[in-house]
């Protein structure tokens, strides 16, 4: 029989698992073979400025964890892994493909989007989405638009009128 003092610390590790999963908005599997010390820090500082974390666990533990939330991905569960997790569904996303950009070791395998599974390519697609303020601009602008465009036609008009 295990020691119980162990199996209480890996049910707490599951269980920290399961709410991180549950809490978080997204929830990504990485790759990290080769990743240096320092590389991982610098990581773990660009998604914390996104109110993100980025961390180790056992796969056998996420395995657990997961069952227990009925999502399997028990077949990409091989290998070492790092989870990045967030509140926001894009930021931790747009954190982890921003910086793979420049270290190519590191790798998004899969991820928990919202509660879905979400397979690499619409991680990919996902981290293409412009910022929340981005999109606010995107959308205060077009509303702007629409007076502006009315104003340029009123004083054409007038200028019409007055010929």
């Amino acid at each position: 029989m295990a020691n119980p003092k162990i199996l209480e610390k890996k049910q707490e590790i599951i269980d920290e698992i399961s709410n991180n999963v549950k809490e978080s908005s997204s929830f990504i599997f990485l790759n990290n073979n080769g990743l240096t010390v320092s590389e991982v820090m610098e990581l773990r500082r660009k998604l914390k400025e996104s109110n993100s974390e980025l961390k180790v666990y056992k796969n056998t533990l996420v395995a657990r964890a997961l069952k227990d939330l009925n999502i399997d991905i028990s077949d990409e569960l091989n290998g070492p892994k790092v989870v990045a997790f967030g509140k926001d569904i894009i930021e931790p996303i747009k954190a982890v493909a921003e910086f793979s950009k420049t270290h190519d070791k590191l790798e998004m395998k899969i991820g928990i989007v919202d509660g879905k599974i979400t397979l690499i390519d619409e991680l990919k697609k996902l981290a293409t989405i412009p910022s929340r303020e981005g999109l606010l601009t995107m959308f205060a602008s077009g509303l702007l638009a629409i007076p502006r465009d009315f104003a340029i036609c009123l004083n054409l008009h007038s200028e019409n009128l007055e010929k």
